[in-house]
Parts: structure tokens; C-alpha cells; sequence
């Protein structure tokens, strides 16, 4: 997805929020806007909207020497998340598709997202998000999917959101399915690291890798070649989130998309209300009969 006017606005925001929370320096504060000035004003007309906000965090580091300004917010959601955890796993148990329930409560916690500065009451998103219509829901065409593939790669987005895919993903082992959990391979905003998936125990129950790269989504051409291979050889691939949304949609592969329409623009490309919850397949990979990663 290529970077938009309205884009630029909201990393501006994003860049404002981050630099006020690595230094109270006013100065130094605008002397980083005028460097995220600077870099926007070369962008390319093919520049993804996480490419600029990777480089953001980048440059607030480097200025301010914070390189994770997010990093107690993050441990805050985390602690949340896991407090609600045996809850939600007693709630799953209970329900009558708990498949379905464990989806609904992943694109719940996807809800946890300090790149776009918005506030959230997170038990009320998890009470509406077990009830609320999916705007596109293409549950059935997973089902077929999931059916046939033996690997998944599931691609996670932010803190606090990784606890609320640990249920999924412990759904789908008990399934059979052999899954592999990304993370971010550096801080960015609030995404989930290896230290984030070390704290809620995911590399207790999967292997856990990262993405290479420290920005808010992922981009196959800047990822590692572990992530690549992992990324052209899974059967299955659920990429979570607007950022992973926002790099692989063109891409081809088996991918699953699993997110809440928070952005404007998104809800655009997707054909959707803001706010709309989205379980989306790939045209391709809905009309093919078969797992195929050349869609």
C-alpha cells in the first residue's frame, strides 16, 4: 500500500507523540519533526506508510539516544493482556465454536495500537468483538484452507495483542497445525519483540522469529532470509494487523489477514466501514482449490 497526503499527517503525529515520550526538550522535539520534514519530503511515490514509521523510531534514537520510547507502555499492555488471559481461556473452552471465538478475541487485541494515538477501553473491545458482524468474513474459505495445510507462519502485531494471539495459536495446535510466531526484529511504536514473546510465554509453545526488520509491519523485500523462506514455504501465512496489511497485500502467498479497520485508508482499500472487524483472504487464494503460494 503506497503512501498517502493523509498518511503523512498521521506520522506526524506518530513522530510528535514519540519524541515527546523519549525527551521533555521542546527543542530537540522540534528538531526531530524537522527531520521527519526532511525525510518525507524525499519520499518515493512507492514509500509504504511503516517504511517512514520504522524510520521515525529510527531517528528518535538517534537523537534523543531513547531507542524504545514505548517500552513501559508496552509492558503495561502485556501485564494487562495477561491478567484477562486465564478469563479468556476458560471463555474459549465454553464456546461453541471456540475456532471462531479465539479469531474474534486475536482481532480484539489488535485493538492495542499506539501508532495511531487513539484511547481504548480493551474489556469493552473484547465484549463487542465477541458479538459485533465481521464487515468481511471469509471464515468459511479459512476453514477449507487451515484444513489442507500442515504449517502456519503467523505474523503478529503489537504488545499486549501477542497474549490474545497466544490463544489462537494454542487453538490451532490443538488442531494439529505446526505454527510459527514473527515478531519485529527491533523496537518499533508498540509491536512485539522477542522480549515480548519471552514475557508471555509464546516461545513456550511455538518457535518464535522475527521479522529483520525494526519497523511496524513487514516488507518481504527489506525481511531476513529466515523470515523469507519461512514466509515462501508455510502452507497457511495470518498476517495480523494494518502494518502487515499494509506490506503484504500485494505480495503473493496463502495469506490470511486478521484486523480491525482502524485507519481510514485501510477501511478504504478494503471496502469497509473504520472500526470494521475484517477476516480477509486473498481473492486468489479463495478461488484456488489448493494451497498454492504462487497466487
Amino acid at each position: 500500500m503506497k503512501i498517502s497526503p493523509d498518511c503523512i499527517v498521521c506520522l506526524f503525529q506518530q513522530a510528535l507523540r514519540t519524541s515527546k515520550l523519549a525527551t521533555e526538550d521542546e527543542g530537540l522535539q522540534r528538531k526531530i519533526l524537522t527531520r521527519v520534514a526532511n525525510e518525507i519530503a524525499q519520499l518515493e511515490e512507492e514509500t509504504i506508510p511503516i517504511e517512514v514509521a520504522g524510520r521515525i523510531q529510527e531517528l528518535v534514537g538517534e537523537l534523543t539516544g531513547v531507542t524504545d520510547p514505548y517500552q513501559d507502555a508496552k509492558r503495561r499492555y502485556n501485564d494487562l493482556a495477561l491478567k484477562l488471559y486465564p478469563r479468556l481461556k476458560e471463555l474459549l473452552e465454553g464456546a461453541e465454536d471456540p475456532l471462531l471465538t479465539a479469531i474474534r478475541l486475536a482481532i480484539a487485541g489488535n485493538i492495542i495500537d499506539f501508532g495511531l494515538g487513539s484511547e481504548f477501553d480493551l474489556e469493552q473491545v473484547i465484549q463487542e468483538s465477541l458479538t459485533r458482524e465481521f464487515s468481511i468474513f471469509d471464515y468459511e474459505f479459512f476453514l477449507e484452507k487451515l484444513a489442507a495445510a500442515e504449517s502456519l507462519l503467523y505474523i503478529g502485531d503489537n504488545t499486549g495483542e501477542i497474549v490474545f494471539d497466544k490463544l489462537l495459536i494454542e487453538e490451532l495446535l490443538r488442531r494439529g497445525k505446526q505454527v510459527t510466531y514473527v515478531v519485529r526484529g527491533g523496537s518499533a511504536i508498540n509491536d512485539a519483540t522477542l522480549e515480548d514473546a519471552r514475557y508471555v510465554g509464546m516461545e513456550k509453545i511455538v518457535r518464535v522469529i522475527t521479522t529483520g526488520t525494526a519497523i511496524p509491519g513487514t516488507i518481504l523485500k527489506d525481511a531476513s532470509s529466515d523470515f523469507v523462506t519461512h514466509f515462501q514455504t508455510a502452507d497457511l501465512i495470518i498476517a495480523k494487523g494494518q502494518g502487515n496489511f499494509e506490506g503484504l497485500d500485494d505480495e503473493p502467498g496463502p495469506i490470511t489477514f486478521l484486523l480491525k479497520a482502524k485507519c481510514t485508508l485501510i477501511a478504504n482499500e478494503l471496502g469497509v466501514e473504520p472500526g470494521a472487524m475484517v477476516l480477509y483472504l486473498k481473492p486468489g487464494i479463495k478461488e484456488s482449490g489448493f494451497i498454492d503460494n504462487n497466487n
